[in-house]
């Protein structure tokens, strides 16, 4: 589903593009009203998240001008203003809905969720490719009304394709989705699947080949020849989609906390300049920009009561220019708690802090049902699937089926005579890679000694809080596989940058971002990227500037460079070559693209590179 985020605020946008990307949402992002416009009018959307207050044209004059070139599709306005007169006004002009500020980033996405039933954008579960036809519903597929008779796994298959189309899958990866735990195969089992699946489709007078394969990276689905997909709300088992991703919120407020400070500073320096009786027309402006915005974005990220009070300062400032004595009193008041306000921890919730970006796989040994009861509940919110064994004879089964990816294990078990000590010898030695936490009430410097001898990673003393076993989980699960590859990527704007790097460091990619292009080659020299990606228009050194500049130097004459650019007419493209340009990439960035050029080019160069060398 493809939403355009309207909305001039740096922090609550690239809030909302992780919140909406990490829950399977395609974002494109305007800063302003006319941006939006043109976006909307050029672009196919499903659903419009709109600001109120924007600059250029705001939100409600642009809501008109959509609904009077006969726009259909939803509106959610984005909105700071809670009066009755405010969400007539914004529902009058053509809204479809409304999100006061702040908001609770759920109930947002529930919203969203609704629109689109609503607009019958997701209300059919048939999945479509062409003449291809999958019906969950009825666990039917069909190609020119034909039916095709396919394994389940076949059947599975297909439909991971379909409800992902922009996804490339890994044979890893489509173990992970397609078989359990317990029962996964090798990757050869997915070729030969895929294989099949392929052969039956084309027997059935399917003429294109509908998967693609990305040479190094996986399968995904080749665009539609002449239908879109579309996805309803439950997953490839059937079972109802799981809760939205949180995660990425929490990411985006450890990030720019600061900058909420820095608004503060812009409404105290308004608060000093009141008092001196000197607050000029601009300062104003600048004030009531910076209260607004704090308003509807503070309690988003842990702070409501800062909402509260920018709330009542955006009020104020709404007024006259000029304001009485107790409303610059109140004025000096509110800013100062505010000041105070941001002294104090965001309230957030500790799981959500979690830095995991994968699920991983954990093994619990331990007979305390009532625990792993409580661990079971709360796995899933962690990035974590989870199996128990209430015994050694369990744990020894499950493990002989797959290998998880870190172990708990408690060391006493009442009903053997057997030790947990023992299977941690049998672990230890069949994959000495895989980290063990020792989990138990024995607290004797013995049993430590064991412990640690036999090499597991921690031992964690019984009683524990949920989030304690889970943060030492945390300190021991294995670190994705890095490609020992740096990419610098250089664009003005700062949600671009969060966007792109958010895609490419998953991928073991070492990322840096840079905004001030002018800094471009102290941070070159600092960092000795693999790759660069650059964006063409930047104000002050553009990309096609910069590429010349790496171009003509010696050492870095070959340094694989790839644009992104929003013009892809044949002369935009012909200066970004000519310039020294290795690829491009078009705007809206595609995340699969993306991924699959960068990773491509480096991998590229470096056999280019080892063959010289072989030479030589």
């Amino acid at each position: 589903m493809k939403i355009l985020l309207v909305e001039d605020d740096v922090l609550l946008s690239t809030a909302l593009f992780e919140l909406l990307s990490a829950n399977r949402y395609t974002i494109d992002i305007a800063s302003n009203g006319q941006a939006g416009l043109e976006l909307a009018t050029s672009t196919a959307y499903e659903l419009i998240l709109l600001d109120w207050l924007i600059p250029k044209l705001d939100g409600i004059s642009l809501c008109r001008q959509l609904r009077s070139q006969g726009y259909r599709k939803p509106i959610l306005l984005l909105t700071g203003k809670n009066s009755n007169a405010d969400i007539v006004a914004g529902l009058d002009a053509g809204a479809d809905d409304y999100v006061i500020k702040p908001f609770n980033p759920e109930a947002l996405l529930a919203r969203i969720r609704s629109l689109l039933r609503r607009n019958e954008a997701i209300s059919s579960s048939t999945l479509t490719w062409g003449n291809l036809c999958l019906d969950p519903s009825a666990c039917r597929v069909t190609c020119n009304e034909q039916e095709i008779p396919l394994t389940a796994k076949e059947y599975k298959l297909l439909e991971l394709f379909l409800q992902n189309p922009d996804r490339i899958f890994s044979r890893a990866v489509i173990l992970d989705r397609l078989w359990g735990f317990e029962d996964a195969p090798t990757e050869n089992a997915v070729t030969t699947h895929i294989k099949d699946l392929r052969k039956k489709l084309k027997t059935v007078g399917l003429a294109e080949d509908f998967l693609e394969t990305v040479y190094g990276m996986g399968y995904r689905i080749k665009p539609a020849p002449n239908r879109s997909i579309s996805v309803g709300e439950t997953n490839q088992d059937g079972k109802k989609k799981p809760g939205p991703n949180m995660t990425s919120v929490n990411r985006v407020l450890e990030r720019f906390r600061n900058s909420f400070a820095g608004q503060v500073v812009v409404l105290a320096r308004a608060k000093t300049a009141l008092l001196a009786g000197n607050l000029n027309e601009d300062l104003h402006q600048q004030a009531l920009h910076e209260a607004h915005k704090l308003a509807g974005s503070m309690g988003s990220f842990g702070y409501p009561e800062g909402s509260r009070l920018a709330r009542k300062i955006e009020h104020l400032l709404l007024g006259d220019f000029s304001l009485s004595t107790d409303q610059i009193s109140n004025f000096s008041q509110l800013v100062t708690a505010l000041q105070q306000e941001l002294t104090k921890p965001a309230v957030t919730s500790t799981a959500q802090n979690f830095p995991i970006n994968q699920s991983y796989r954990l093994l619990v040994i331990d007979d305390d049902t009532m625990l792993t009861e409580q661990l079971q509940a709360e796995a899933d919110s962690w990035g974590i699937r989870m199996k128990v064994a209430p015994n050694l004879a369990t744990a020894r089964s499950l493990f002989s089926l797959a290998t998880p990816d870190v172990v708990l294990l408690d060391l006493s078990f009442p009903t053997t005579e057997e030790d947990g000590l023992i299977l941690l010898s049998e672990i230890v030695e069949r994959s000495p890679n895989i980290p063990v936490i020792v989990f138990t009430g024995r607290d004797t410097l013995a049993d430590r000694l064991a412990v640690s001898r036999l090499g597991a990673r921690q031992f964690l003393h019984k009683p524990a809080t949920t989030e304690q076993i889970f943060q030492a989980i945390a300190r021991v699960l294995p670190q994705p596989k890095t490609s020992e590859a740096k990419v610098l990527i250089v664009d003005d704007d700062p949600v671009i940058l969060a966007g792109l790097s958010a895609l490419l460091t998953p991928w073991g990619l070492e990322v840096t971002t840079l905004s001030q292009s002018q800094q471009f080659w102290q941070v070159l020299i600092a960092t000795s990227p693999d790759l660069v990606v650059l964006d063409l228009e930047m104000p002050i050194v553009n990309g096609l500037e910069l590429c010349q500049v790496v171009r003509q130097d010696a050492q870095w004459g070959d340094l694989p460079i790839l644009v992104v650019t929003a013009h892809t007419e044949a002369e935009f493209l012909q200066q970004a070559f000519a310039a020294g340009a290795d690829d491009f990439i078009s705007k809206p960035v595609l995340g699969p693209e993306l991924v699959t050029r960068v990773l491509s080019r480096i991998q590229r160069t470096r056999r280019r590179s080892q063959l010289g060398r072989t030479k030589s």
